[in-house]
């Protein structure tokens, strides 16, 4: 007689595991997509370019080699380029990214 019980309570146990896997399934496939990182700069610029901004739109940090700055901005302008398709503004900014990091420039405003 405590076979019947004992098998219909592990039948129970299996479905509500089951459902609750569901459910779970459910929640994980409709959360929203979050990214893990970001590959570029997000935000509007500064009036007067800092050497943190600068940094950040080159995507690498504020104490590096000159050499490694040069590179960096090769890698941005290359994929930012107007002949490519790119922006004349965002290539500006590059630009100036650049003088700023390798202190050719104080940090002064932009032409536009």
């Amino acid at each position: 007689m405590a076979t019947p019980f004992l098998a219909g309570l592990a039948v129970a146990a299996v479905a509500f595991a089951g459902r609750y896997g569901v459910q779970a399934w459910q929640a994980f496939k409709t959360r929203p997509v979050a990214p893990r990182f970001r590959k570029f700069y997000e935000g509007g610029f500064q009036p007067m370019m800092t050497r943190r901004e600068a940094a950040l739109i080159l995507g690498i940090r504020e104490n590096v080699a000159a050499d490694k700055v040069k590179e960096a901005h090769r890698k941005v302008m290359v994929a930012n380029h107007p002949d490519a398709g790119g922006s004349h503004y965002l290539a500006s900014k590059i630009n100036e990214a650049k003088d700023v990091i390798l202190g050719k420039t104080k940090g002064g405003g932009s032409a536009f």
